[in-house]
């Protein structure tokens, strides 16, 4: 027998069912939607009426690449096209072989609901170019924009149409521009990390800290969770240690302690080298126990019918278990991450000059000094951040939708 067919609510009933099902909840719905209605209305007009954004437009490559050399900047740009080109391919890859992978299970998408997602994935991204477009306009940086766009959009196709069997040729290559993108910043004559500030800076220390902290972590994870006592003892007692000890402190210890601990006659390493050392070691304990808690989520009969097949122990931890425990971890391990890329703005307390730091030097130069400007520096940081962290958590529920991540 067929089961009747469900009719769907209109808005006005679901408005009736949920909101104003009651008096109370009349009165609580009103009166938040009063509340939310006053603070919108003060938000827009401080952003569109009262704010005084000249600080911020006069100072946007101040905020975007700090002291980085003006005549230099071109390296920026080519870095940019570089990485592009790098992570589109690779995700137009991974993207093939996961097509290929669940060709069974998934129907494809039709262009107008791909062209949608891709509008939506894309939205904060678009609106933080808007934004620094609407404060200063340049015919260039908006030639060079749309040429990323075109760069970005050609390399996913040609990762796409690649064969599946190819995606870890395409991921390497795309490891290996974003290395030559830090090259090209830094090296042939480049700008050295020491000079770097700004949002550029920012970035560099959340990609390179998750980059390396996140096999450092796995590693650990695995280690823990070793039947040698040495190797299991030593992994417990870092992760332990570096999880008892906050943030900042390891930013200190980095940079006072680490010159000493080197061996005579040797350079001291710059303070953006120490401070990333401090973020992958604090990062890595964490990742280290949420992929111990994915690995233990693996049911042992997962690891007792690999090796009853004839697999041996690495193969199954490598191609069985791990791919299982990383899939059931996705919104844990991203959430450290995005904890990461906020965790970046600490470094001013070494002397460094992230985003936030110079959003707040902003306000004593002396065309602004005394005019409490505080409010739209740290504003337009804020967004900076929100769209940072905002996009990397709807790629992670993208990925969590594409993996079946808590349904299969």
């Amino acid at each position: 027998m067929n089961a009747p067919p469900v009719r769907e609510r209109s808005p006005i009933r679901w408005l009736h069912a949920n909101l104003f099902s009651t008096w109370y909840n009349s009165a609580l719905s009103a009166a938040f939607a009063l509340l939310l209605g006053f603070v919108a209305y003060r938000g827009l007009r401080f952003v569109f009426v009262t704010g005084r954004w000249e600080i911020i437009r006069r100072n946007l490559t101040l905020l975007l690449i700090g002291l980085f050399p003006r005549d230099e900047s071109w390296r920026v740009w080519a870095a940019l096209f570089l990485v592009t080109v790098g992570v589109a391919a690779a995700a137009g890859a991974l993207r093939k072989r996961a097509l290929v992978d669940t060709a069974d299970e998934l129907a494809p998408a039709s262009p107008a609901r791909r062209t949608a997602d891709t509008l939506r994935r894309a939205a904060p991204l678009v609106l933080l170019v808007v934004t620094l477009f609407s404060l200063r306009p340049e015919p260039l940086a908006a030639v060079l924009v749309a040429a990323l766009v075109a760069v970005a959009f050609v390399s996913w196709r040609a990762g796409v149409s690649l064969p599946a069997r190819r995606v870890r040729i395409v991921v390497a290559a795309g490891v290996a521009l974003m290395l030559g993108a830090l090259l090209l910043l830094s090296a042939f004559g480049g700008v050295g990390w020491d000079r770097w500030g700004g949002l550029l800076l920012t970035m560099f220390l959340a990609v390179a800290g998750i980059l390396f902290s996140f096999p450092i972590g796995v590693l650990l994870a695995i280690g823990r969770r070793s039947r040698l006592p040495v190797v299991r003892a030593v992994c417990t007692g870092y992760i332990e240690l570096i999880r008892g000890v906050p943030l900042i402190t390891l930013l200190f210890m980095a940079f006072f302690v680490i010159g000493f601990l080197l061996p005579p006659g040797t350079g001291r390493p710059s303070a953006v080298t120490r401070a990333l050392i401090a973020f992958v070691m604090f990062t890595s304990a964490y990742i280290a126990e949420i992929v111990r808690g994915g690995l233990q989520s693996v049911p042992h009969t997962q690891t007792e019918a690999a090796l009853a097949v004839g697999l041996q122990p690495i193969p199954t931890l490598r191609l069985i278990v791990l791919p299982q425990a990383l899939r059931s971890v996705i919104p844990a391990l991203v959430g450290q991450f995005i904890s990461l890329f906020k965790d970046t703005s600490l470094v001013v307390a070494i002397g460094l000059t992230e985003l936030l730091r110079v959003a707040q030097v902003l306000t004593s130069q002396g065309d602004f000094r005394g005019q409490q400007l505080q409010a739209e520096t740290l504003i337009f940081a804020s967004f900076v951040y929100w769209v940072g962290s905002y996009t990397m958590s709807r790629e992670s529920q993208r990925l969590e939708q594409r993996l079946g991540v808590g349904t299969r």
